[in-house]
């Protein structure tokens, strides 16, 4: 069945979620800022390049600034912005929506409360993508750079209702995704959402911090021990507050909880390590995102983990590290306020451009915070370096 769909974001994820369910005969407009961006669907299409056969795609491109002439019958409406903008795109997504339409959330980090605290829980459903790996890096051209996952057994969609039934809106959904690539539903919406959130988290500063791609960060053991320190501190906070975190990143989070150990901590190491017939190196989102020099989601990725941790008691001495100390958690465990929207908005950068990750340091030119990250346990020797420090603005 053919269904009506808007696109609040036309980024990587909007445009590459867009341009496939197009093709599969669905009636898609996107909404976005970028202005460029819009003109160059109108005028040429969109070119989806990837480990696929390229096509080009045409669904409708309207401006942000149009967006009030369009009609209210949308059946589904996908927010596809970075956090700091859920809360004015779901909004714009809820005014255009059908009666009976619903949100859903294809984003990073933790938006899906903001979703249903704009739209309500009942029209709000959440979309967690495992491994997707899109870029945009030139106006009407979207790219992805991994292989599916589909023929590894792996599911990239995972569609879930906040109170976790299983309803036939998201099997629908699920099944309107699969022509993308493996999707399922779950049960399991806030679990499935915080291994993701800890996947980003151990990944994305630390290829943000350096200027390195996914395979030269795992290529470096300093880069490693950033990234099983920062997923170690992920993995607690999520069972500290009792979630159903499935396993990530090629280990249970369970795993990944116990890296302080030190078999724990070298059996992670190999499993990171690369080797000779290793991929092709990724840029992550936020790596991007400091490479076309915008605002970063350290606030509500790393920084969700750190207010999380302050509120349950778990040390996150590393994900703080990275985060910007205005958005650290005050002592009663509250983060600092900080801009929601593109208007007002401080930027957050975790910016070090072609700075090698080295046992002496990885630096930003600007530094806000200084902090010891990396700590041999006791009685622990070799594998791990003892005095790393990120410097993060």
């Amino acid at each position: 069945m053919s269904r009506k769909l808007l696109f609040v974001g036309a980024g990587a994820v909007g445009s590459y979620l867009g341009a496939f369910l197009w093709r599969a005969g669905h009636d898609v407009t996107l909404v976005d800022p970028w202005a460029e961006q819009v003109e160059a669907i109108r005028q040429q299409g969109l070119a989806v390049t990837g480990p696929h056969e390229p096509f080009m795609a045409r669904p409708a491109a309207v401006h942000l600034h149009e967006a009030a002439r369009l009609p209210r019958d949308f059946e589904i409406a996908v927010v596809a912005v970075k956090a700091y903008d859920t809360g004015w795109a779901t909004q714009l997504a809820l005014r255009h929506l059908a009666p009976d339409g619903y949100v859903v959330s294809a984003q990073n980090c933790w938006p899906d409360p903001v979703v249903a605290a704009v739209a309500g829980s009942a029209r709000a459903v959440g979309l967690v993508m495992s491994r997707i790996g899109v870029a945009l890096w030139t106006p009407g051209q979207v790219e992805r750079g991994v292989e599916p996952g589909r023929a590894a057994g792996h599911d990239v969609f995972r569609a879930g209702e906040h109170d976790g039934r299983i309803t036939p809106r998201i099997r629908e959904l699920a099944d309107m995704l699969s022509v993308i690539d493996g999707a399922r539903v779950t049960d399991n919406l806030w679990g499935e959402r915080w291994a993701k959130l800890c996947q980003n988290a151990m990944s994305n500063p630390v290829q943000a911090m350096s200027g390195l791609g996914s395979q030269e960060v795992a290529a470096s053991e300093v880069g490693r021990a950033i990234m099983i320190r920062l997923a170690g501190e992920s993995a607690r906070v999520g069972l500290a507050l009792r979630y159903r975190v499935p396993g990530f990143s090629g280990a249970a989070a369970e795993r990944w909880a116990e890296a302080e150990r030190r078999d724990a901590y070298e059996a992670l190491d190999r499993m990171l390590t690369p080797t000779s017939a290793a991929g092709r190196s990724w840029r992550a989102s936020m790596a991007q995102d400091v490479a076309k020099a915008r605002a970063t989601e350290v606030d509500f990725m790393n920084g969700h983990v750190v207010a999380e941790g302050a509120r349950h008691s778990v040390p996150t001495p590393v994900s703080a590290a990275v985060v910007p100390q205005d958005a650290q958690p005050s002592r009663g465990g509250r983060r600092a306020e900080t801009g929601r929207g593109t208007q007002g908005r401080s930027k957050r950068s975790v910016q070090s451009p072609s700075v090698p990750l080295t046992p002496k340091a990885v630096e930003t030119p600007r530094s806000a915070l200084t902090r010891p990250i990396l700590h041999s346990p006791a009685g622990s020797a070799g594998r791990r370096p003892s005095a790393t420090r990120i410097i993060a603005t």
